[in-house]
């Protein structure tokens, strides 16, 4: 079976077992801290009121991102923690993952989705309808 028929997986946190939660939070460190050198402060206690979704391979987390409700992050609903495994970039995983992300936020809100991301793959985000504000 191909990554990308693989099935997404959503949970809420009070859902999560606590496998899952330390699988996420590992991709994160492991990608925007220690491979992209963006030290920051990843528990942000955004985590307990989100959604997340993610993808695995072999029980392993390999792309993943979490769903921010109105007024958490932002006013608006909004994507954030976006991140692929190394070893799995560029097969489309993440694509798949914002898409079905805005389309929960789209079935729950019906309201404009916001992210914030690193400039640097702003044209890769204006390839979803995000403009930079």
């Amino acid at each position: 079976m191909s990554l990308k028929a693989q099935s997404v997986i959503l949970k809420s946190f009070q859902d999560l077992d606590k496998e899952e939660l330390y699988k996420f939070l590992q991709l994160r460190i492991e990608v925007f801290v220690v491979e992209q050198n963006c030290p920051y402060q990843d528990f942000d206690d955004l985590d307990q009121e989100a959604q997340h979704m993610w993808i695995e391979e072999e029980g392993e987390v390999i792309c993943y991102l979490r769903i921010n409700s109105p007024g958490t992050k932002f006013d608006e609903p909004s994507l954030g923690r976006i991140v692929t495994k190394a070893t799995h970039r560029s097969q489309g995983l993440a694509a798949t993952l914002i898409k079905k992300g805005m389309k929960v936020i789209n079935d729950l809100y019906s309201a404009p989705v916001k992210i914030s991301a690193q400039s640097h793959l702003e044209d890769y985000y204006a390839s979803f309808g995000f403009v930079k504000c």
